[in-house]
């Protein structure tokens, strides 16, 4: 199984602003989450009667078949949770994903654990996984091989790159050691 989270690896936020990666395409996207988000923090700054704007995501077309040849089932484990389908997966010509409903108030996790990471170990069940996402660390890392039954595979992606050649064959490289 493959847990894909969409900002950092898909939508490489963190390069510059205003230059957009070769290969990637910018898409204006109101999900309802973030416009319920925009208008509190609107109405948090005085403005509660402007308008939202939409979210800037930058994806590559090429992402969706890429994940798509990869010897894994897909799974979204992104906090657009099931926006994830509506929003995302049509961009890149994905089929629709199972997703990983976080749990609110999102847990704080002692040792510098990303607050996903135990969620994750549960929603697996000990079954063998990867996982892509641009605030994995070694502590994480320490935290699955702790608390994880099976094989997994906690890939950290560049958000300024979002998912490469490099991370691709990687993950094959991963999904063939395991047969």
């Amino acid at each position: 199984m493959l847990l894909v989270d969409v900002d950092g690896p898909l939508n490489p936020y963190a390069a510059k602003p205003y230059r957009r990666p070769d290969g990637y395409r910018t898409h204006r996207l109101m999900t309802p989450s973030w416009a319920a988000a925009e208008r509190r923090r609107l109405a948090a700054w005085g403005l509660p009667h402007k308008t939202p704007k939409p979210l800037r995501v930058w994806l590559n077309p090429a992402h969706g078949p890429a994940l798509g040849a990869l010897p894994y089932d897909l799974v979204w484990a992104t906090t657009w949770q099931e926006e994830a389908d509506a929003f995302i997966a049509p961009l890149l010509g994905m089929p629709a994903l199972p997703h990983i409903a976080w749990s609110e108030p999102r847990p704080e996790p002692d040792g510098g654990v990303f607050w996903k990471t135990p969620q994750i170990v549960d929603w697996v069940r000990g079954r063998p996984f990867a996982w892509v996402d641009d605030l994995i660390t070694d502590a994480d890392r320490a935290w699955v091989q702790a608390h994880h039954r099976g094989p997994a595979l906690l890939h950290h992606v560049d958000p300024k790159a979002g998912l490469t050649a490099d991370d691709f064959a990687r993950l094959t490289d991963w999904a063939r050691q395991l047969g």
